[in-house]
């Protein structure tokens, strides 16, 4: 029976990593990445660099009655579907690259499922649309923008995009074969592609949600009460990431096995954390 590499990190008690997973390897985080993302919005508007509030248009080609803002965006209010459309299902992201993306905002108008700024609807598109949008504005790459504003003021390191292959972990399938992940390294970057330590992860949640160096959260994470969270999955990976009001914080990542397994194991341990 194959076991699950997991990997957890709590506000309460030291790392545990068990069935080979590593709190100081390089794992994916999928979906986590939409907080550097949201956060580099946050601190570019900020710094004058852009306006929260810019319309799409301001910054990439589109069409301009698409009404979409890049709260809208942050706040997944844009409209646009969750995944770019005609996507395959094997490595779904390993031909999404830039010429990919701006053929899809020359039609932006006729692609969104509703007006924006209405319902919320969960879009990997519109955060790529997003990380397109901060690079166009910074004129630097979505790597090095995430780097200026976040976590190089975070003092955040084991955070990338590309890390080295020696010190990348991966999900293991049947006699300890190594299973190929998916490659997200395209223009869907800035919804769920980085890389990083579940320790870096960690401190990230720590930083940002607990001691909130940065200032108030991003509108990228999710608030329930007193908890608020975030959740990520690729092919063979996931994390739950969340913090209580009373400053307890969970890291949980798993190699393989069910999201949902993940994020009901990162549930439970902030619910015990906030009985004590």
């Amino acid at each position: 029976m194959l076991r699950t590499p997991t990997c957890v990190l709590t506000s309460a008690t030291e790392p545990q990593a068990v069935h080979g997973h590593s709190p100081h390897r390089f794992v994916q985080i999928g979906s986590l990445t939409k907080v550097l993302t949201g956060t580099a919005l946050i601190r570019m508007s900020e710094a004058g660099a852009l306006d929260i509030d810019d319309p799409l248009d301001r910054w990439l080609k589109v069409p301009r009655d698409t009404g979409i803002t890049l709260r809208h965006l942050a706040h997944h209010t844009s409209g646009l579907p969750r995944q770019p459309p005609g996507l395959p299902r094997r490595n779904p992201y390993l031909s999404f690259d830039d010429a990919a993306l701006h053929s899809l905002l020359a039609q932006a108008d006729r692609l969104t499922i509703r007006p924006a700024g209405q319902d919320r609807g969960y879009s990997n598109l519109g955060y790529a649309v997003l990380g397109a949008a901060l690079s166009k504005a910074a004129k630097a790459p979505y790597e090095e923008v995430v780097r200026d504003y976040v976590l190089d003021p975070l003092g955040i390191r084991e955070i990338a995009s590309r890390p080295p292959e020696e010190r990348r972990l991966y999900a293991t399938g049947f006699l300890g074969r190594r299973l190929k992940p998916w490659t997200v390294s395209g223009a869907i970057l800035p919804a769920g592609g980085m890389w990083a330590t579940p320790q870096a992860s960690a401190d990230l949640v720590r930083k940002l949600l607990v001691d909130q160096k940065l200032g108030e959260p991003a509108p990228t994470w999710q608030t329930v009460g007193k908890v608020t969270w975030h959740t990520g999955a690729t092919h063979n990976a996931s994390v739950f990431a969340g913090a209580l009001t009373n400053g307890a914080w969970v890291l949980v990542h798993r190699l393989g096995g069910a999201m949902a397994d993940t994020d009901r194991m990162g549930a439970q341990l902030l619910a015990r954390l906030g009985k004590e």
